[in-house]
């Protein structure tokens, strides 16, 4: 990285400031993320917009004395990444605590929970989360595992997509939890077949169940120092905004806290969380969290309602019963979190009262009740431009994908799940058959029909990485992989998979300021160690950010 010239810390005149740029970047290929989809070669940034996007010459006009100049060939310059679906908090107390997010294996998984229980012999309760389901058969790891390397200590540790929970037996002892324990009705204790016995594995509102009757909640301090080590991490990715999609009383109050000292570098949306065992009752109570809970660059002004679970634990929602994964069929068809009458009325009153709506879909019955919903809210208050969306679109009847575009509903990709793995091979297509597999992610349907297209990490679910994910998206494979793409007809064209994740996630997020390099736009670039246009078959997963500038500010170098 080339540094002409250096910045200072003085204050500029008012003259001088009206001539000069504060940085200007020359000698890049510069991707604007425009409806052109052009190119230029040079962008400056005044305070925290950008002044200009064009040639070398046009913009080094604006350097001056004070002015930071980088120049970098060989670089590419686009708007800073938006996430549209991301978990912060909870990601970022994952990396202070148990995080089990790398364990490639379970005696991996045991050491660093062994390791971590040796040194922290204080704590009544050793939490954390990350763990993979396949790294375990069927999916569930049993507790004496971890008593093997905690001895009597309380264990509790949520797997990567945070639908279920690997507890100790000393946790179920004091959570009261035994053979004759009733399944709570969001969820299920996995059992020994035989003898009824808690195995040590919690699925949804079990985990929940526990987590909230028995774990000493986060401080403030400890939420604030979460969001501050994860967008650290995320800055590191050239991700200068996102969508938290799982705010709660106490997260609302730590970005409140963060923006209002302004330790805030990133533009946040905040998704204030439906509680799925209340109703209608509690949107008073998310209209005065939204009031109060605005601060500079965060924003609670949308509501996460989740539609169902997940599709490993056969909670997610699907039109047709599961398969029984020898070739017949169950009785189970998934649970409904939010029953579809109470649903539409919910969305239907946030809607007319200014809130967007984020909905968690993983199954096809569950897709279908988010956009009957909506469609609903549009019946009654008329079109809007709430810009609600339905993250994770894992299953898709393909009668529903129109509906996106006609209802004006964003799809909210997570575009790294799309790719064949352990666990797709093992937890899920056996229990869904070939038929529905084939409807699995249907980016390329969804961008074919028109719809708009967004994209979000679900970090700690799956890598914050926005290349790795724009990798899987473009090649339907993982990093490297040189296997049999998943459902290659699916995959989409790089520019489209860099728009999701800039100006796509932007236009979800209501930033009309971002998303796009444009002179009078917010200056959030990100700048990559080479052209992804230029990386053999979209092997863009390999490149790494150098820069990120978020509002004018450099957050990562």
């Amino acid at each position: 990285m080339s540094v002409i010239g250096a910045r200072s810390t003085g204050r500029r005149s008012a003259g001088t400031r009206s001539r000069h740029a504060d940085l200007v970047i020359t000698g890049a290929d510069v991707y604007p993320v425009d409806a052109a989809r052009s190119w230029a070669g040079a962008v400056a940034v005044r305070g925290d917009r950008i002044v200009a996007v064009g040639s070398d010459d046009e913009v080094r006009e604006l350097v001056g004395p004070r002015t930071e100049h980088l120049h970098l060939p060989g670089r590419m310059v686009l708007p800073g990444f938006q996430d549209a679906h991301v978990h912060p908090p909870f990601a970022g107390l994952d990396r202070m605590r148990v995080s089990l997010h790398d364990a490639a294996s379970r005696q991996e998984c045991l050491d660093l929970v062994g390791r971590y229980a040796q040194e922290n012999p204080e704590l009544e309760w050793i939490t954390g989360g990350g763990w993979s389901m396949e790294h375990f058969p069927g999916g569930t790891p049993v507790k004496e595992d971890l008593d093997a390397v905690v001895g009597n200590r309380a264990v509790f540790l949520f797997n990567r997509d945070v639908h279920g929970a690997w507890v100790s037996t000393r946790a179920l002892e004091l959570a009261g939890i035994t053979a004759d324990t009733p399944d709570p009705i969001s969820g299920r204790v996995e059992r020994d077949p035989v003898t009824g016995e808690p195995t040590g594995t919690l699925h949804e509102g079990a985990a929940y169940q526990l987590r909230d009757q028995l774990l000493p909640p986060p401080t403030r301090r400890e939420w604030e120092a979460a969001i501050l080590d994860a967008q650290a991490y995320l800055h590191s990715l050239g991700i200068t905004g996102w969508q938290d999609a799982w705010v709660t009383p106490a997260t609302l109050e730590a970005y409140r806290s963060l923006a209002g000292a302004g330790r805030l570098t990133a533009r946040v949306v905040g998704a204030l969380w439906w509680e799925r065992s209340r109703g209608l009752e509690q949107i008073p109570e998310l209209v005065e969290q939204r009031e109060r809970g605005g601060a500079p660059g965060f924003h609670p002004r949308t509501v996460k309602i989740m539609a169902d679970g997940v599709l490993e634990n056969y909670t997610g929602a699907l039109l047709e019963p599961y398969c029984d994964g020898c070739g017949g069929s169950t009785a189970n068809s998934g649970l409904d979190f939010v029953e579809p009458d109470l649903l539409g009325a919910a969305v239907t009153q946030l809607d007319r009262l200014g809130f967007q709506v984020h909905m968690h879909a993983i199954g096809d019955r569950a897709v279908r009740n988010c956009l009957d919903a909506v469609e609903k809210a549009v019946t009654a208050t008329g079109r809007r431009d709430s810009r609600h969306h339905i993250a994770h679109v894992q299953l898709v009847h393909p009668a529903d994908v129109p509906r996106f575009r006609e209802l004006g509903v964003v799809a909210n990709l997570q575009a790294y799940w799309a790719q064949s793995d352990v666990q797709l091979e093992e937890l899920t297509r056996p229990f869904l058959g070939e038929e529905r597999m084939a409807t699995m992610y249907p980016f390329g349907d969804f961008l074919r029909s028109g719809a708009v297209l967004a994209m979000g990490s679900d970090w700690a679910v799956s890598t914050p990485d926005p290349l790795a994910q724009i990798e899987v998206a473009v090649r339907r494979l993982g990093r490297g992989d040189d296997a049999e793409p998943f459902l290659p007809d699916q995959r989409i064209p790089l520019p489209d998979a860099i728009s999701a994740f800039t100006a796509g996630s932007a236009y979800v997020n209501h930033d009309e300021a971002g998303g796009v390099l444009a002179s009078g736009r917010r200056a959030d670039l990100a700048v990559v160690d080479r052209n992804l246009f230029a990386c053999e078959q979209g092997r863009v997963g390999d490149a790494r950010v150098e820069l990120t500038v978020a509002s004018g500010r450099v957050v990562h170098r």
